[in-house]
């Protein structure tokens, strides 16, 4: 597991993860192909307690949220490294009220993609 880039100690408390495996099944991949979409940045996982985890926000009912992968290549083009990407996903919009991961899943999803953008390098 040391190979995979990992946030460390970045994500709040309060937010639901998946392990590896769980994570693995609701994509309906391997493990091994997984790996591979967290080491190309298409995924984004943290380290809780130890263990790789990967935020359920990020997950639909047909795999990752419809603007995730967009979202993500937005910030990581725009210059973020994937912890800076990781704390702006899970830190709340005031005037949304929403953390941008959270509003992947509203009418805000667009909003949101376009902040990404703004803030970009």
């Amino acid at each position: 597991m040391g190979s995979l880039p990992l946030s460390i100690d970045i994500l709040p408390d309060d937010v639901p993860v998946l392990d590896l495996d769980d994570a693995a099944r609701r994509l309906r991949v391997s493990g091994n192909r997984l790996r591979t979409l967290i080491r190309e940045h298409n995924l984004l996982a943290a380290s809780r307690g130890g263990v790789p985890v990967i935020p359920e926000v990020f997950f639909g009912p047909d795999g990752l949220t419809k603007h995730f992968e967009g979202l993500v290549s937005v910030l990581l083009d725009g210059g973020f490294s994937r912890d800076e990407a990781m704390r702006w996903l899970f830190t709340e919009q005031e005037d949304l009220g929403l953390r941008p991961a959270d509003a992947l899943h509203t009418h805000s999803a667009r909003e949101v993609i376009r902040r990404a953008q703004a803030e970009a390098l």
